[in-house]
Parts: C-alpha cells; sequence; structure tokens
C-alpha cells in the first residue's frame, strides 16, 4: 500500500475498508483500548443503502426539549461556519444535553440541506432525526437512534466542543468513519501504519476463511488459528 498523501485520498482510502475490517486493524496498531473509539448498537446507520460515510467531525452540543439556555440564529450560523471553514467532507456530530433525548430530533430536511451546501456529507446524533424520505434522496447520511417526527425547541448551545455519543469521544476535526455496522473513530497519526494492518487483518481473515471452506478444515486444528 502506497504511502497516503493528503486528506482526499486518506479519506477516499478509509471509504475502501468496512467498518469492522478498520477497527480490527486498528486493534492491531494498540494506540488506544480496544473498548474506545466506536458508538454502541443506538447509535445506527437510517440509510445504509447509501453506503459508507467518512469525514472530519464538526461537533456540537444541542438541546431539544427542555429550554436552559436561551439561544437565536447566530448560534446556528456559528455552526454553518463551523461546517464551512471544516476540511472536506465534513461530517456533524450533535449530542444531546437536555432532559428529554427520546423526544429529540436533530436534523430535517432544511438543516440537511444547509449541511449539504456547506460540504457536509452526514450527521451522527445520540437521538433522533426527522424528514426521512427527504434527506434520503439528499443522499445526506444519518447515523442516529431512530425518528422523532417534531424539532420541538431546537437549539444549538455549544459549538465545536467535544462530545460524547454514548461515551464516544468526537472532537472537531476527528476523522469518522461509518457504514451499516456503526460509526468509528479513526485515531491521528495513522496514515503510515493503518493501510498495512488491513492489510494484514483481511490476509489472515482470507486464509482462515479459505480454511474452513475446504476438506482440511478441522475443530481440533482450529486452536491454531486463534492463537495467532
Amino acid at each position: 500500500m502506497p504511502k497516503i498523501e493528503n486528506q482526499v485520498s486518506w479519506i477516499e482510502y478509509l471509504k475502501s475498508v468496512d467498518a469492522p475490517t478498520l477497527s480490527n486493524a486498528i486493534e492491531l496498531l494498540k494506540v488506544r483500548p480496544h473498548r474506545e473509539g466506536f458508538t454502541p448498537l443506538q447509535v445506527r446507520a437510517i440509510f445504509p443503502e447509501l453506503g459508507r460515510m467518512c469525514g472530519y467531525a464538526v461537533t456540537a452540543q444541542v438541546e431539544t426539549v427542555t429550554e436552559s439556555e436561551s439561544t437565536g440564529i447566530e448560534r446556528f450560523i456559528e455552526l454553518y461556519r463551523a461546517v464551512e471553514q471544516s476540511p472536506k467532507p465534513a461530517v456533524i456530530a450533535f449530542q444531546e444535553v437536555g432532559g428529554h433525548p427520546d423526544y429529540a430530533a436533530h436534523c430535517g430536511e432544511v438543516m440537511a440541506t444547509i449541511f449539504k451546501r456547506l460540504g457536509a456529507i452526514g450527521l451522527v446524533s445520540d437521538c433522533g432525526v426527522r424528514d426521512i424520505p427527504e434527506v434520503r434522496a439528499l443522499s445526506f447520511h444519518y447515523f442516529a437512534r431512530g425518528s422523532v417526527v417534531s424539532h420541538a425547541s431546537f437549539r444549538i448551545i455549544r459549538v465545536g466542543v467535544p462530545v460524547q455519543i454514548y461515551g464516544a469521544v468526537i472532537r472537531t476535526g476527528d476523522v469518522l468513519h461509518a457504514d451499516e455496522n456503526g460509526v468509528l473513530l479513526v485515531p491521528p497519526g495513522v496514515e503510515d501504519r493503518l493501510p498495512q494492518a488491513v492489510d494484514a487483518v483481511r490476509t489472515r481473515e482470507r486464509h482462515l476463511m479459505d480454511w474452513v471452506r475446504s476438506d482440511e478444515f478441522t475443530l481440533d486444528d482450529l486452536s491454531d488459528y486463534s492463537a495467532e
């Protein structure tokens, strides 16, 4: 695998790898505990048919139902400017800080259209989204818990701060990779090593599956592969 030369080719390379393989390769690099760097099963691909999403995070904390802090259009503009100024493609990451997350819809057709116009390709949320048919038609990725019909009193509270999506800490500028398996954070500084690790994972799994499908397969020999 040749060295990744720039941001665009790095993102395109990551998009060529499925999330579980990428996760296994990151584990080989031993750059973080195996329990970190991904979202749990609550966050799912709303549009799995759109395929893989990979881009640079733009983060914000939002409040949807409760009204502990009043904000105006200025905070929305701050978020939109952050998206405009982000490396591309951008991915929005929203954390709900209000008291009723089960009622929270974090994005709809209007916001998705603005985000896409500014260079974003999708959104990751710890709550819900809405306008499902319209946003699907935009080919704008949604990774969220599900759908909620009302925007309630949606407000932007803080822009550019670290957010937690069910314990996965996402910072503005982080590389997010996601597909129908879930959302994964790609750690920084692995551009020179990760492609080789991906190749190693693919090679080992291909050899293992070829053997499992062959006439030579026995359970007695399986431990030899498990120990590798």
